[in-house]
């Protein structure tokens, strides 16, 4: 039955030139076919590994505490974005926000009072400041405000010269003086070579106090790349692998696709329920 379907193919080949064609036949050559079924099987496996990592991986808190003033950052996102080198060990889950863009996400309510940036996302009452560690090893304490800047009009903007206030969010950054926050918070990517040779993402997110040296709350997430890298069209592997994640990002049930919003701010929405803000006055 197979020789006759496979002659069958043959002579009606110029049917698949003209854009029809029949059930069971196939252009592609051996030497594709191959490559298509050993992919498949790639694809197979990294799926079966991601969704065994998936039944260890979820938000454990011990304990939570109440009226935090401010958080020490014990360690900073990366400047620039991962967006599809693969064994670039920096935490793509964890990622959702870069340089002091990371920084005011914890600033919170200061910077978007009272309302969400994004749908379905809760509240964020922010903290009054951050430590982190910055030239040298130095501490250092950032607050930040609401200030009138005074911009002034570059040559691509068209206005070229021209100079105009906006009311922008301001980071201030000062020496931080003793005593530092309790109450510590740190990533770090788990993820393992072999994890990356089938485009899977590990992250570990935790809260430690820092007097005990106790991790109060942890949370394990994992993603994956369906595509395996594929980068056509643009495509950033990384990027996509946002749309299959445990736990997953979506806040807002309605929306499929989660990349970018609504892989930003997470870092600190677990933050918050763990180390609840001090109320403001």
């Amino acid at each position: 039955m197979s020789s006759i379907l496979h002659l069958l193919c043959r002579r009606t080949a110029v049917f698949v030139l003209l854009g029809v064609s029949l059930p069971g036949c196939s252009n592609a050559s051996p030497s594709t076919r191959a490559a298509d079924a050993q992919a498949a099987a790639r694809t197979k496996i990294a799926q079966a590994k991601f969704e065994a990592y998936c039944k260890g991986a979820g938000e454990k808190i011990t304990r939570t505490v109440e009226g935090v003033d401010g958080v020490f950052l014990l360690k900073l996102r990366p400047q620039e974005i991962n967006f599809s080198r693969q064994f670039d060990m920096d935490d793509p889950y964890g990622h959702d926000s870069n340089g002091d863009r990371y920084i005011e996400s914890f600033l919170g309510e200061k910077i978007h009072p009272k309302t969400p940036m994004i749908a379905g996302a809760p509240p964020r009452n922010g903290y009054r400041y951050v430590d982190a560690l910055g030239e040298g090893g130095l501490r250092y304490r950032y607050t930040g405000a609401w200030k009138d800047v005074l911009i002034t009009g570059s040559v691509m903007s068209g206005y070229y010269g021209k100079q105009w206030y906006s009311r922008n969010f301001v980071l201030d950054r000062t020496l931080a003086k003793d005593p530092a926050p309790r109450y510590g918070v740190t990533y770090d990517d788990i993820s393992t070579h072999e994890d990356r040779e089938y485009w899977i993402a590990g992250s570990s997110l935790r809260v430690i106090d820092l007097q005990t040296n106790e991790v109060i709350a942890e949370r394990i997430g994992y993603m994956w790349d369906p595509g395996q890298g594929n980068n056509s069209g643009g495509r950033s592997p990384w990027l996509e692998a946002a749309n299959y994640a445990c736990p997953g990002f979506q806040r807002n049930k309605l929306v499929r696709y989660v990349w970018p919003a609504q892989q930003a701010q997470q870092t600190e929405d677990f933050v918050e329920k763990v180390l609840i803000p001090k109320a403001e006055k």
